[in-house]
């Protein structure tokens, strides 16, 4: 993008979702395994400003974890992670919802153009746990 002295403003209000079933696994180097791609940020970059989570059925603890790339998802670095609580969730309860409370509106989480975020759980959820982002493209 040429430089410019007018200040440039998020301008496309997005939302993405994704589903992981596997257990992530390899956190410890950064070639992850068994991740989901969840958003991949515009041509000028992108904020995000909500992430969230909700298992789909009855789930023990779960560490839930968020991954960036550079590189079109060769390398997924760990950039956090949040806990999902066990819950048993069945026709007469309220699915709880885990969010990854770092990013907001007024703290959102700036992706250069092209980058690529990944999530993922550290323990596999045969019916999955649902990732839910707000973000914006610039």
């Amino acid at each position: 993008m040429p430089k410019t002295f007018t200040a440039p403003f998020a301008q496309t209000p997005k939302t993405a979702t994704a589903v992981a079933t596997a257990a992530a696994a390899s956190l410890t180097t950064d070639a992850p395994t068994n991740t989901v791609e969840l958003l991949t940020a515009g041509a000028d970059g992108a904020i995000l400003t909500k992430l969230s989570a909700i298992p789909r059925s009855t789930v023990t603890a779960s560490s839930l974890v968020l991954l960036i790339s550079k590189d079109a998802g060769t390398t997924k670095p760990l950039v956090d992670g949040a806990l999902m609580e066990a819950i048993t969730v069945n026709v007469t309860t309220s699915i709880p919802v885990t969010a990854f409370e770092r990013y907001s509106e007024t703290t959102p989480l700036r992706l250069e153009a092209g980058d690529k975020l990944y999530v993922g759980s550290q323990v596999a959820a045969t019916n999955g746990i649902v990732f839910h982002a707000e973000y914006t493209d610039y």
